[in-house]
């Protein structure tokens, strides 16, 4: 009887319960409907798509949309670029970022509470755009592939959560190899940085989805340099031309009417999202927990 009365949910519980799931199924519904319904444009036939009615799935399936995708040479150009801006810009970052938080999670420096408010300041007040165009400017970034790199080399709200991470280890570790005559760069590298893989992989999904999905600063700073346009921006520019030519009969006419503005925006979007997607469930483990112990100093 005592099990059975442990068990036993009241009427509030089974209400909740209830209620809970069905305003999670509508979260889902509503959050997944227009990712769903963009997939299966980029997968239904062009002209088919223009009558309307597509839901969920495909009226007619072709792959002539990803096809029209592939063949435009600023996509794959912009999609070369987005890879190595992605790749490059993740691993210094992190890399930087974290070299910064282990230094101001250092009891020896003094000027810790001071640089890491500093970093804080920069979170709440910035120059504009004009006057850091006018910097890039000066310091020669500008129409280089390197403005993606060194402006982001450090963000202070992943110093602030990787340095929350370090404050939380225990410093007997530093202390022993200390004892040993291990320099800090031996310290960091050694045993802070296999200690500190969690928060790493939370703060390089962080830099990787903003670089990848990044378009900005190319408009401002790389808008001359056509051999160093990323995916989201040709995207946007793609997205741009579909908003002005979707009422223009002629422009229903793209290769061979095999394709349409709508058909190649779906195609352009999926393409785009997909290497997020394909990299998300491997880092996703660390996300969480990341940012829970990254969050938390005991």
């Amino acid at each position: 009887m005592n099990n059975n009365n442990k068990i036993r949910k009241s009427p509030y519980d089974i209400a909740f319960i209830i209620v809970n799931t069905i305003l999670l199924t509508l979260f889902c519904v509503f959050t997944l409907y227009p990712i769903l319904n963009t997939l299966a444009v980029s997968f239904n036939e062009a002209v088919d798509t223009l009558t309307g009615g597509i839901r969920l799935m495909p009226r007619k399936w072709t792959t002539e949309n990803y096809k029209a995708v592939l063949k435009m040479g600023s996509l794959v150009r912009g999609a070369y670029i987005s890879v190595l801006r992605t790749i490059i810009g993740t691993v210094f970052q992190t890399l930087v970022t974290a070299m910064l938080a282990y230094v101001l999670s250092r009891r020896e420096f003094y000027f810790n509470k001071e640089v890491s408010l500093l970093y804080v300041v920069t979170m709440y007040i910035n120059a504009g755009i004009i006057p850091t165009l006018l910097l890039y400017q000066k310091l020669g970034l500008t129409n280089t592939f390197w403005v993606y790199i060194i402006p982001g080399a450090v963000s202070a709200y992943n110093m602030i959560v990787i340095r929350t991470f370090m404050n939380g280890l225990s410093n007997s570790f530093v202390e022993s190899a200390q004892v040993d005559g291990a320099g800090h760069m031996r310290i960091f590298w050694r045993i802070i940085f296999p200690l500190c893989k969690p928060v790493l992989a939370t703060v390089a999904l962080f830099i990787a989805v903003y670089q990848w999905n990044s378009w900005f600063d190319v408009m401002i700073y790389n808008a001359q340099r056509s051999d160093l346009t990323t995916l989201q921006y040709e995207l946007m520019k793609l997205l741009s031309s579909v908003t002005q030519q979707s009422g223009d009969p002629n422009a229903m006419k793209h290769a061979a009417s095999m394709v349409t503005p709508e058909s190649v925006r779906a195609a352009a979007t999926m393409v785009t999202a997909l290497p997020i997607v394909m990299v998300y469930p491997f880092l996703q483990r660390y996300f969480v927990s990341g940012l829970t112990i990254g969050g938390v100093k005991e």
